[in-house]
């Protein structure tokens, strides 16, 4: 399975890339938004603020104890990338995920080899009330789980 068929936008969507870095996952989300006249939002956690040649709406957040903001269930997706390990607050960045999520979506959480305990994370997505949650093996150097918010589950929202 290649990166690119985690993602199926229809028009109109909304993705939500929360992340240190712009790159090929952000570009390709980008691509994917404006095939469908979707909306890419990119809150990005970095030191260094350069101006990106990327169809997005970025945010710039102050350190890894802020959050992002989001309206709920303003997005059809969340990426989180190599972020969730660095947040000093992962119960905030999962609850925020889940309520800026529509029902039925997915979350997707990105980060180097070795970095998370997977088995650990996806026992976390449980706790925080998403189901589904899968390890996939999809993109070198990384790990990456999916779970998905399923409607009238858990918190309701």
């Amino acid at each position: 399975m290649r990166i690119r068929e985690l993602f199926n936008p229809l028009p109109g969507n909304r993705y939500f890339e929360i992340t240190t870095h712009v790159d090929e996952l952000s570009y390709l989300l980008s691509s994917l938004m404006e095939e469908v006249d979707g909306i890419l939002n990119i809150a990005l956690y970095a030191d260094e603020i350069k101006e990106q040649d990327i169809k997005a709406n970025i945010s710039h957040i102050e350190g890894v104890k802020s959050l992002p903001r989001a309206m709920p269930r303003e997005h059809d997706m969340v990426v989180l990338k190599d972020i969730y390990a660095l947040h000093e607050d992962k119960s905030a960045l999962l609850s925020l995920s889940y309520r800026t999520l529509a029902n039925a979506a997915h979350i997707i959480i990105l980060e180097k080899k070795g970095v998370i305990d997977t088995k650990e994370l996806m026992q976390t997505l449980e706790d925080f009330e998403f189901r589904a949650a899968n390890e996939i093996d999809v993109v070198d150097g990384y790990d990456l789980v999916i779970a998905k918010k399923m409607h009238m589950w858990g918190n309701g929202l």
